[in-house]
């Protein structure tokens, strides 16, 4: 008997180990910092006031979300800086791919990213899970490239973005993305930092109104 209950106790101990490592493994350190700035202002922490912004391309929330924080940007132009972090909700189902899609178009031209990300803003309703559900994923990723990313970075580029779109750093960078938000207590899109501190009303869009009584004091202080 003490012998059989010593085998069920190894295995817990195993299984339990095994479950450490997971979730103590190393996230990826990518090569350059993640995310996409805005506005070409890179963020000067302590001479700017940093807005980190947690998207899904194809989320509603984060579609209606951007406009009020895009006229932020403009209002206090060169003492504010944000940075886009693509952020794939496991329950859409073409999340992944179109992130994939804007960091591939980022490796032609970084200038591609935004109009890209506006661009599946825009025609997103197309690529929600019902639309897609009885289509291919090769299908999906086809209309991507023609319905939104072909008139953004042209045809000569085309070739480029399909080949870029089929190789692991695509897929690495898109990962990296994700974990990076999930390492920072990201739960849902749209989700914001300021200065590296979450917004309690994160998880829905914020009006214009609200980020100026934000922000309003923060940029007076610097």
């Amino acid at each position: 008997m003490e012998a059989s209950r010593r085998v069920p106790l190894l295995l817990l101990a195993i299984i339990g180990c095994s479950v450490s490592l997971v979730c103590h493994a190393q996230i990826p350190i990518p090569a350059r910092t993640d995310g996409f700035v805005y506005g070409g202002k890179p963020p000067a922490w302590g001479e700017t006031v940093v807005v980190e912004a947690f998207f899904d391309p194809v989320c509603p929330d984060s579609r209606d979300a951007w406009p009020a924080l895009k006229k932020a940007v403009e209002h206090y132009g060169s003492r504010m800086s944000v940075v886009v972090h693509l952020f794939p909700l496991p329950y859409h189902s073409y999340a992944f791919i179109a992130c994939r899609s804007i960091h591939t178009v980022n490796k032609i031209n970084p200038s591609f990213v935004y109009p890209l990300l506006e661009k599946f803003f825009k025609c997103q309703e197309g690529y929600y899970n019902q639309p897609t559900y009885a289509k291919s994923r090769a299908t999906v990723v086809d209309e991507i490239t023609k319905n939104l990313v072909a008139s953004i970075i042209g045809e000569t580029n085309l070739a480029t973005y399909k080949a870029g779109f089929n190789d692991s750093q695509s897929d690495q960078a898109a990962r990296i993305s994700f974990k990076n938000g999930c390492a920072r207590g990201v739960t849902g899109t749209p989700y914001f930092f300021v200065n590296g501190i979450p917004i309690n009303d994160s998880g829905s869009p914020l009006d214009y109104k609200y980020w100026i009584s934000i922000l309003d004091p923060l940029v007076g202080m610097m």
